[in-house]
Order: C-alpha cells, then structure tokens, then sequence
C-alpha cells in the first residue's frame, strides 16, 4: 500500500512537471515573481513571530503588500494566459499597464496605511 502511493506520487510529480514544462516562459516568470512575493510574505510572518510585532502597522504594510503584489500577479497571468478564452481580447500590453496601474495604487494605499 506505502509503495503504490509512493509510486503514484511520484507519478503525478512527474506528469505535472512535463506539463508545467510546456509553459510559455513569460507565464514561468510571472510564477517565480508570484512564489518570490509568497516567499517574501512567509519570511516576514517568521520574523514576527520570532522578534514581535513592536511596529504592528509596518509588519501589515509589508505582508499586505507582498500578498497583494501577488493576487495581481495572478490576475495578470490569467490574464496574459493565451489558452484562457475568457481574456481572448485584452492585449498583454494592457493586461501589464493595468497590473502595474494597479500595483501602484496598491503601494500608495500600504505607504499611506504606514502613517
């Protein structure tokens, strides 16, 4: 039984990792940007709760920031995705001015929310 289920384990590693292998490159590095921002969310959490939450709102701006840079990221590969229907007719040039458009409102928000 621990063999068959490590067998299929590794068989589903292995399929998705030949799938994920024909993923154009620019929605690879729109991935590593979303696992990056991740990452750096979870290293702040850590860091909290190792140290404290003395400048409360600084730790909120700076998770809130990284987790919202990375539900953008997203939209925008949704987005910028050649095989979703849904987005057929944006073009990837206004799929990038609207995720950066909105990144930038975002950081006004986080920089106005530091007081």
């Amino acid at each position: 039984m621990v063999r068959s289920t490590a067998k299929d384990a590794k068989d589903l590693i292995r399929a998705l990792w030949s799938a994920y292998s024909a993923t154009p490159t620019n929605l690879k590095i729109i991935d590593h940007y979303v696992v990056f921002a991740v990452f750096t969310a979870l290293i702040q959490v850590v860091y909290m709760a190792l140290v404290g939450t003395f400048p409360f709102n600084s730790f909120l701006s700076g998770v809130l920031s990284c987790v919202g840079t990375a539900v953008l990221a997203v939209c925008l590969r949704i987005q910028v995705n050649k095989e979703n229907k849904e987005f057929k007719d944006f073009a990837p040039e206004r799929a990038f001015a609207d995720f950066v458009f909105c990144n930038v409102v975002l950081h006004l928000v986080i920089m106005n929310f530091l007081g």
